[in-house]
């Protein structure tokens, strides 16, 4: 069976933190350009590989999916499976199911770019016999010093354009290559343009409430589509959404998600450069967004249960990020400024009045660790260096 060739470039320098089950099977699920691909050749070299991408194999196991176990009779010797982009496919995972269950020593390795399909199709990732997995963009740690804050802002972390000659060039094709692959292609929408439109739209509430009502009005479409459009930006993983925290809540919140896209890059790339824009707020949203998709990361890493809110009262006091789980219960304020001013702190003063076990952080451009009011104020590119998915999200010197 073919395969896809891949360019090794700058990313076989960088170890990914993804740590993979030893002999289960699982499904690894990330957007297009994460390296998926990349890092499972590095780590099985030997697997037998089926690119559901490649048009010869697309059509041969469209046409007849039971031929999967045909193939893999005749070539006994194979157990270590990959099959890329599953969701091109759904009705495999039928016949992969039923190998699993005849426990003939297979580890399946399932990739996707969209759970769409997977799950328009009724499929339930083969009834919890098959782990589930995340590849997100680098953390900051995985390129050590080639993390530049400025710089990765507006780039993103995303390895295929961090591994390339021209990261703008690719970068600014990359949203264009999911709409005409992923979203036109396979007919996932009507209108193409609409959903153009709602994807610039989006870029404007990038880690801020949505309002679907005034997406809708700026986009001239019905608010239905616009719901639509935000579950399909969830299943091809462009975006994620965030609810409000609201644990013994004592305050009046509100009752909208706050939006984000994957990665800073690709927002940067979506927004419209408009000559009136302020630079300083469109920096903000990429830091905010920034730090979200390494939370993120971080939490999709993690055997026990994480979640990851933010905090916002009807009376507009808010808190970037909440991060809760067994062991850990951080709040967390991101601002752009190098300094950091008194008010800027009230957000997590009032939370912690609510939740005094909350530990309270405020992430700034500064280069000084230091505390103000008792809350720590942390340069936020040193948090991001710092993050790894095998250590504690709170383990860094001084919480």
């Amino acid at each position: 069976m073919g395969s896809r060739n891949q360019s090794q470039g700058k990313l076989s320098m960088y170890r990914r933190f993804f740590s993979p089950p030893k002999k289960e099977s699982y499904f690894l699920f990330g957007p297009r350009g994460t390296g998926k691909s990349t890092w499972l050749r590095e780590v099985y070299p030997d697997a037998y590989w089926i690119d559901l991408l490649n048009p010869e194999l697309f059509r041969f196991f469209s046409a007849g999916p039971e031929r999967l176990r045909t193939v893999l009779e005749s070539h006994k010797g194979q157990k270590t499976i990959v099959i890329d982009e599953i969701q091109k496919i759904p009705t495999l995972l039928d016949v992969v199911h039923s190998l699993i269950e005849e426990k003939k020593g297979y580890q399946f390795i399932l990739t996707g770019s969209s759970s769409r399909k997977l799950r328009n199709h009724g499929v339930n990732l083969l009834g919890g016999r098959a782990l589930l997995r995340h590849m997100p963009p680098f953390f900051a740690k995985e390129i050590g010093n080639a993390f530049s804050l400025s710089r990765n802002l507006k780039l993103g972390m995303l390895p295929i354009v961090l591994d390339s000659e021209s990261p703008e060039e690719v970068l600014r094709a990359y949203a264009g290559i999911y709409l005409k692959e992923e979203v036109q292609a396979e007919g996932i929408v009507r209108n193409i343009g609409d959903f153009a439109r709602f994807l610039e739209a989006m870029s404007f509430s990038h880690g801020s409430l949505i309002n679907t009502s005034n997406i809708a009005r700026e986009c001239q479409i019905a608010r239905k589509t616009v719901d639509n459009y935000l579950l399909i930006l969830n299943d091809l993983l462009l975006g994620f959404q965030i609810d409000v925290f609201r644990r013994k809540a004592k305050r009046g919140l509100v009752n909208r998600s706050k939006f984000y896209f994957f990665d800073s890059g690709v927002y940067y790339s979506i927004r419209p450069q408009n000559l009136h824009d302020i630079e300083s707020e469109k920096e903000g949203a990429a830091l905010e967004g920034l730090v979200a998709q390494h939370l993120k990361g971080w939490i999709d890493a993690q055997q026990k249960p994480y979640a990851l809110n933010f905090w916002q009262t009807q009376t507009k006091v808010e808190v970037d990020f909440i991060v809760s789980g067994p062991d850990c219960f951080l709040a967390i304020e991101v601002k752009n400024g190098t300094q950091v001013h008194p008010h800027e702190l009230r957000g997590l003063e009032k939370f912690q009045e609510d939740y005094p076990q909350a530990k309270p952080l405020l992430l700034y451009r500064g280069k000084t660790p230091y505390k103000e009011k008792g809350i720590l104020c942390y340069p936020v590119e040193a948090f991001l260096k710092e993050i790894d998915p095998g250590l504690p999200l709170y383990s860094f010197n001084g919480l």
